[in-house]
Order: structure tokens, then sequence, then C-alpha cells
């Protein structure tokens, strides 16, 4: 049984992940708010990453990065602190938990980090800019701890699409406007959260022993295909 520690598994993505997990594996959850469920498998931690201390764990297998944004605003109307809350949220505090449970990670079996991008890296969308800035330093850290922690721990990244979780409620809050996001995909669909944790799943299981430093796109063709 692996234990696995889950910055932000009590919402959206990070969630399913949990959930996916939760029976085979032993779940540290590290949230401001509690996951809506007990499990003997499971231990909560209602910390918040930015501002608090992180709880000691000794020897982890995975660390899983989930807080997100999603601050969608022309440039004019973004503050400069609209730029560095994004930022801290998506990328200081991934640091801040690699640093912490990097030691932990070295004592574990097969250990890998997973953290999230978005599409918007790649693909020039409007009013992305300060996400899509933030999103970029995940990109970064993903190549360059790639690098570092080579023989010693993988690290991967998913970027997926627009994925139905309570973060992007606001876009998909009505018929219409799901529909109109099916029409954007080249494939004609858009995430569900269940999709992207099983990626998670396999980026942290021993058939991915060999990748590592890659950033995966989950995109139903937004990125790729242009029809």
């Amino acid at each position: 049984m692996n234990k696995i520690v889950i910055i932000g598994g009590s919402k959206g993505i990070g969630s399913a992940i949990l959930l996916q997990q939760l029976e085979n594996n032993f779940i540290y959850n590290i949230s401001r708010s509690a996951p809506d469920i007990s499990h003997p498998n499971l231990i909560h931690f209602s910390v918040d990453v930015l501002r608090d201390a992180l709880p000691e764990i000794e020897a982890i297998d995975t660390l899983i990065y989930c807080p997100g944004s999603i601050n969608l605003k022309p440039i004019l109307n973004l503050s400069i602190d609209d730029f560095r809350l994004d930022f801290e949220i998506n990328v200081i505090g991934a640091v801040k938990v690699i640093q912490h449970y990097l030691p932990a990670l070295k004592k574990g079996n097969n250990p890998s980090i997973v953290l999230f991008s978005t599409v918007a890296v790649k693909l020039g969308m409007p009013f992305h800019s300060s996400i899509a800035v933030a999103k970029s330093g995940v990109e970064g850290l993903v190549k360059s701890l790639g690098a570092e922690l080579a023989s010693l721990v993988r690290i991967n990244a998913i970027a997926p699409t627009i994925t139905e979780t309570s973060l992007s409620a606001s876009m998909l809050r009505n018929d219409r406007m799901k529909e109109n996001m099916v029409e954007r995909h080249p494939m004609k669909n858009y995430l569900k959260a269940q999709e992207v944790a099983q990626m998670a799943n396999y980026l942290i299981s021993d058939k991915a022993g060999s990748i590592s430093g890659q950033i995966f796109q989950m995109d139903y063709g937004l990125v790729t295909f242009k029809l």
C-alpha cells in the first residue's frame, strides 16, 4: 500500500484522484477544507498551504499538487496582485510542498510528483495572461526538476482543457455554455475530473516508470487540431 500526499484533495480533480486511489493506498489530504468522506485509509490535515506550516510525514511514495486558479480578465483589468496571487497558488505553493516533502519522497517506492498546468500555456487564449504565466512556471519547474531529480524522483504535469469542477462552474453554468464548450473542441467534448484523475493514476504507477519531465496535454484536440 503506497502513501500518497494530495494537496487539494477535497474538491475537483484532487477529489477525483483521492476517491480513485483510496481503496488501495493510504492518502494524506492537505487542504483548507476536509473531503466529504471518511475512510480508514484517509488522514486529513486542515492547512492553508501558502500560509501555514506543512505537516511532517515520514516516507511517502507520491506527491500530487492540485491547487489552481481560473482568473480570466483582460490585461488592463488584471492587477499586479492578481498576477502575484496566481503565481503563488500555482508555482510557489508547489515549490513549497516539494521542498518540504522531497526528503520523504526520496525514501519512497518509485517516488513521483504530479503537478497541473493548462492548455493555455501552449495555445494563446484571450484573457488567460495571468494563469498562462503561472502555469508556464509550473511547466518550467517540471522540466528543471525532472533533470535535477532524474535518478531519484519522477515529476510530470497534466495540462487539461476546461474540466467540469467547481472551479470552472461559472464557465459551464448552463446548457448553452456547455454546448458552446463542446463545439470549441475538435473532438466535441470537454473533460470530467475523473478522466484527469485516470491520467494522474497512470503517471504515479509503476507503468510510467520511464516517464519524467513531461507535460501531458488532455485537450480533446483543442491544441493539436484545426478543423
